[in-house]
């Protein structure tokens, strides 16, 4: 994996082979990226099942503000910090190792311009993410969640529009825009 743009374009990001994880292939990534630009510079950010970080390190690079990482697995969180180490960007980032659920009740006092979901399939955390994400109001007004699933089924709209949605093999890559 690697950074495909921005100031960390090229870069590697370590941790493609972490058990339980399913890192975004690079082709999503940049097709993902190129949409959500104009959402991007200078926005603050929740990638709340991080895995190795790919996404967060990814919207520092196209210049987010800050970024908050979360993931449940201490492997995962070890990754995260050894790449935001390695990458020099300690200031950008904060690194939760926490389930989604308890992590959203710990940021309910801040609000995010984009919140990437990308749990382990086979799961309804989408759909119990975004519940979650509007009862604390964690959205800015014209924020948008990214999801990434296996199913169209698992992701819910109530309060949101659909900017775009993308099928790349066997995922979905829809992106929510709060209405």
């Amino acid at each position: 994996m690697k950074v495909i743009s921005g100031k960390l374009k090229g870069r590697n990001i370590l941790g493609f082979d972490i058990d339980g994880t399913r890192p975004t292939m690079d082709r999503v990534k940049e097709s993902l990226f190129a949409t959500i630009q104009d959402y991007i510079v200078d926005s603050v950010c929740l990638d709340l099942f991080s895995g190795s970080g790919n996404l967060g390190i990814e919207a520092i690079s196209e210049g987010a503000k800050f970024v908050y990482l979360v993931d449940s697995n201490k492997k995962a969180v070890k990754v995260i910090n050894n790449n935001i180490d390695n990458f020099n960007i300690s200031s950008q980032c904060s690194i939760l190792n926490m389930d989604y659920k308890n992590a959203l009740k710990e940021l309910s006092s801040k609000k995010f311009d984009i919140i990437f979901l990308d749990p382990p399939y086979k799961t309804n955390y989408i759909e119990e993410s975004i519940i979650l994400i509007n009862k604390y109001d964690l959205l800015n007004d014209n924020g948008i969640i990214v999801c990434e699933s296996d199913s169209l089924d698992k992701i819910i709209y109530d309060g949101y529009i659909e900017k775009k949605s993308k099928k790349y093999g066997d995922k979905y890559v829809v992106i929510l825009e709060k209405m």
